[in-house]
């Protein structure tokens, strides 16, 4: 394909690129041109999105493609509507954000009652059409017969029958269940919709206040709008859920193939795509499969009770042997992983399923399940159709057989691991059969395969090896631009504090030495200052011993708090100290500019709780990439911790100081502690910067930095 070798920035909205954007946005062209993924980690101000937009957009105008953008964090979202806004002042650009049904209904049902809905409205509508060209043909056919055209009154004799039949349709139809929005927008001129879409960036709660005023359904409208669409903003399930997808596709009109997708927070795929790809079937799902089974009034209901009788027995017996005597009485109403996975054969649960399932063959079963699961399924959308239910029943039966043939089917896939899960109902212990999906790539392998090219882009992609793949990526292209702010105006400490090694954390004298470091820290910051440990737990631990002897004003994160709250709470304060988990949500799409935080510490090397999931996880990768232990574990850690590091110092003129206190970040740690030390896990710039500085002198190494540049309200602290 012929390719314009240097990009016009006509959809680039302000005077001119950064260097670093300049060269990005002509390397992602040539990218596209080539078809071929593009990795690229830009620091904070690097202007990452513009750099992926204006060479997408341009390419896409150029060829005909339809440019998509997508990310998993709120608050991006956001900013993606005030660059393409952005954008379309400077470059006529028609852009939308897309989101699901659920968030734009307006009469709160699912999607299956929503599709009955929709395809019984439709059914009327075609129908009022045909009965209203009817009776016109009758008024035309008896003006005729009236005057003596002896043809037009035998015709309107047969139309007057055909007449009488479609009134009595239309009568039936309009008894059934439909969607008084969605009949509006079959029935009403919406054309003055399309011109407000089409005349700005609208977001879905401005459709969804649109269309409510008018008595419209603007989710509907806007699939209908989005084949005019040059960009779409939408989220990662839009294009991981492979069905979701396949529909996305079709509204945007366009072939796999004629799409460049952006992702957005691109280290988050691997996560989101395994969540996409895990399969679940639960104790209450099982139960509900058999009563209908009970009422189904079929033959076939006998075999299919073969499979959901055993399967439920087995998951019952399964977790049962699996919880000790006492140990029902502490399950919570949070999932609890049992280990079930057995490494030289078939899990405890398949094992259990086979012991107890007595029918003539499994297979035979299962296959009669599917069929006569698919058939109540039609059923329930008949009865819904014609308003013989309120709602749009789920065929439970169906659903427990697709999992129950997925799940045996799962036995012999190296990336799949058995999951059984118990959690505390209203009746008691109830369980959880879960197909855990460790190697994400089964998902996005195909997806980037068929898409022309994509842009994944992060501030924490590095290494793009690993990246390359656990996603299934062919080569891609690779570009990563360091922080471009002053160096002046920050400084990146690791603290040799003692390694707060699990086994180490109760030491008193590691306290001692963490919290005394901490407070020194929040002392010498004039600010806010934001702190970032293992887990909620040690947060808390910490927060505990500092609180009392620092003048700070101290917050606490904790699960189930509002984080928009406590972030509008906190950078308001001027001096106070945030102490929250590095796996919490305050890590990253939560941003704090300008004196909102100056200095932002990550306490101890944050590995994830090593569970059973993600052990799976990384015997999986040591098995496909000989190396689980980097891929699965030290590598997300890492970035997570790159992603802490980044939420302070957000442009220019901002000053700060960014700490690392273990001494496994430090050089010494690098020299001793072997293959406990995480430094070389860092991008070569990144460790360029790190000053190692012992315990006690890191306030001094504080004080230096912020007295130079005049930070301090007044005298600086005493030492």
């Amino acid at each position: 394909m012929a390719v314009d070798p240097s990009p016009s920035l006509r959809f680039f909205p302000y005077d001119a690129p950064y260097e670093n954007q300049a060269a990005a946005i002509e390397r992602i062209h040539d990218a596209l041109g080539d078809e071929r993924d593009v990795l690229f980690e830009g620091a904070c101000g690097t202007g990452k999105t513009l750099s992926a937009l204006v060479p997408a957009l341009e390419f896409a105008r150029e060829n005909d493609k339809t440019v998509v953008i997508t990310t998993n964090v709120h608050q991006q979202m956001r900013q993606f509507v005030a660059d393409a806004r952005a954008i379309n002042d400077h470059e006529p650009l028609k852009a939308t954000v897309f989101k699901g049904k659920a968030a734009m209904c307006h009469i709160d049902v699912d999607y299956e009652e929503c599709q009955v809905l929709r395809d019984s409205t439709k059914d009327l509508v075609d129908a009022e059409e045909d009965l209203a060209e009817l009776e016109s043909r009758e008024d035309d056919l008896l003006t005729a017969s009236q005057a003596g055209d002896g043809d037009a009154a035998e015709a309107r004799s047969a139309v007057m029958d055909e007449l009488e039949s479609v009134e009595s349709e239309v009568d039936d139809l309009r008894g059934e269940s439909i969607c008084e929005h969605y009949y509006n927008n079959l029935t009403a001129d919406t054309d003055a919709f399309y011109a407000w879409l089409a005349s700005d960036v609208r977001t879905p709660e401005e459709i969804y206040e649109y269309a409510e005023q008018e008595s419209l359904c603007g989710y509907e409208l806007l699939k209908e709008g989005m084949e005019a669409m040059d960009l779409v903003v939408c989220n990662y399930h839009h294009l991981l859920d492979p069905t979701i997808r396949e529909q996305f596709f079709r509204w945007l009109g366009r072939d796999p193939e004629d799409v460049i997708a952006v992702f957005d927070e691109a280290h988050n795929v691997e996560s989101a795509a395994r969540e996409h790809a895990t399969r679940t079937l639960t104790e209450t799902t099982l139960d509900s499969a058999l009563a209908e089974l009970d009422d189904a009034g079929d033959p076939r209901a006998d075999q299919a009770k073969n499979v959901v009788e055993a399967f439920r027995r087995a998951l019952v017996t399964t977790y049962d042997e699996q919880l000790e005597f006492g140990e029902r009485e502490r399950i919570g109403e949070d999932w609890e992983d049992l280990a079930i996975a057995n490494p030289e054969g078939r899990d405890d649960l398949t094992l259990a399923f086979l012991d107890v399932y007595t029918g003539q063959g499994i297979d035979a079963d299962v296959e009669t399940g599917l069929a006569l699961g698919a058939a109540l399924d039609r059923e329930y959308d008949r009865a819904y159709r014609n308003g013989e239910t309120q709602v749009r029943k789920e065929c439970q039966t169906l659903q427990t057989m697709r999992f129950v043939e997925s799940w045996l089917a799962d036995g012999s896939s190296d990336g799949r691991h058995p999951v059984v899960s118990v959690r505390e109902g209203p009746e008691g212990v109830y369980g959880r059969a879960e197909s855990f999906a460790s190697i994400p790539r089964d998902v996005t392998e195909p997806l980037f395969s068929s898409l022309h090219a994509s842009v994944l882009m992060s501030a924490t992609l590095r290494p793009f090896g690993v990246l390359e793949d656990v996603l299934g990526l062919d080569d891609p292209g690779t570009m990563a631009y360091g922080l471009t702010f002053p160096e002046a105006n920050r400084r990146t400490f690791a603290v040799d504090t003692p390694a707060l090694f699990a086994s180490e954390r109760d030491d008193p004298a590691v306290q001692e030495s963490v919290a005394s470091t901490v407070g020194d820290a929040i002392r010498f910051t004039p600010g806010n200052s934001l702190l970032f440990f293992p887990s909620y737990a040690e947060a808390e631990r910490y927060h505990d011993r500092v609180a009392p002897d620092t003048a700070a004003t101290t917050y606490l994160d904790e699960p189930g708090e509002s984080v928009e709250s406590l972030r509008e709470r906190f950078a308001a304060d001027g001096n106070g100290a945030l102490f929250t988990s590095l796996w919490g949500t305050l890590t990253e799409g939560v941003s704090f500019d300008g004196d909102d935080a100056h200095t932002v510490l990550v306490v101890g090397v944050p590995y994830p709780h090593l569970d059973d999931r993600l052990e799976a996880v990384e015997d999986a990768y040591d098995a496909a990439f000989d190396d689980g232990w980097q891929y699965a574990v030290e590598i997300p850690t890492i970035r997570k911790t790159r992603q802490a590091l980044g939420r302070v110092l957000r442009s220019p003129e901002e000053i700060g100081v960014r700490a690392l206190l273990d001494a496994r970040y430090t050089q010494r740690g690098h020299e001793e502690m072997g293959k406990y030390s995480v430094r070389e896990t860092f991008p070569t710039e990144e460790r360029a910067e790190l000053l190692d500085v012992a315990p006690e002198k890191l306030k001094y190494a504080m004080l230096n930095f912020y007295t130079d540049h005049d930070a301090y309200d007044g005298d600086p602290p005493t030492p």
